[in-house]
């Protein structure tokens, strides 16, 4: 029986089945939010609820589900969900398409981060995990929305470190660089497969930042690029 709850944000995506299933592996009780008709899609073990993660009130609820069983305490979040889309240079770019990247990247993880840390701190500690990228420190043409929105996530999860410290709740954030999944793969045919990193190291890193063996780690940027 698990003695701790995870709540798992994108569990169906490239990054979050691995996720998950590493999670579930290490015997942790995995709450993960999907959308509507993807609940089959979740690795089998983990405790899947049909939420939209950039609504409050779906938020409160899927963190309610995870922190109701008091034999498995609420302990750690792993914000997974965002999304990635090129465009032009900065004076080419909408700001709606701007603020729609900086929404999709940051919304779900503020809203579930903010229900989640009163249980922790309730708990004793715990801790926070946000996905961004190697492209909030190192920026590339075309993507200027999507690089704001990854620094904004590690703005916020340096916040988060700062402010919860005292209360035990520890946050870090990972910087990936491509991911090799099947729809990255699609997308780019020609690249250099191999010296991308997998969602299965990624994963590890991430189980390794929620269990108290990173317990005197907080506040760090941890870039998780492979090879590339």
């Amino acid at each position: 029986m698990a003695e701790r709850s995870v709540i798992v944000t994108g569990g169906t995506g490239g990054l979050g089945g691995a996720v998950v299933r590493h999670l579930l592996g290490e015997g942790w009780r995995v709450v993960a939010p999907v959308r509507g008709g993807s609940l089959e899609r979740l690795p089998e073990g983990a405790v899947g609820v049909e939420a939209d993660v950039t609504a409050a009130e779906d938020v409160e609820r899927v963190v309610n589900l995870a922190a109701q069983d008091a034999a498995a305490p609420l302990r750690a979040v792993a914000n997974l969900v965002g999304g990635f889309a090129m465009g032009g240079l900065v004076h080419e770019t909408p700001v709606a398409d701007f603020e729609a990247i900086l929404r999709l990247n940051l919304r779900p993880t503020y809203l579930v981060t903010a229900a989640a840390l009163p249980h922790l701190v309730s708990a004793g500690g715990g801790s926070v995990v946000c996905v961004s990228s190697r492209a909030a420190v190192a920026p590339f043409a075309g993507a200027a929305g999507y690089a704001t929105a990854k620094a904004a996530v590690l703005a916020f999860a340096n916040a988060v470190a700062v402010e919860y410290r005292k209360q035990g709740v520890r946050a870090n954030t990972v910087l990936p660089s491509v991911i090799d999944t099947p729809l990255n793969r699609r997308e780019q045919p020609d690249a250099d497969h191999s010296r991308w990193v997998t969602p299965e190291e990624i994963a590890q890193v991430i189980s390794f930042l929620v269990s108290d063996a990173s317990a005197p780690t907080s506040g760090a940027s941890i870039p998780v690029y492979g090879r590339a």
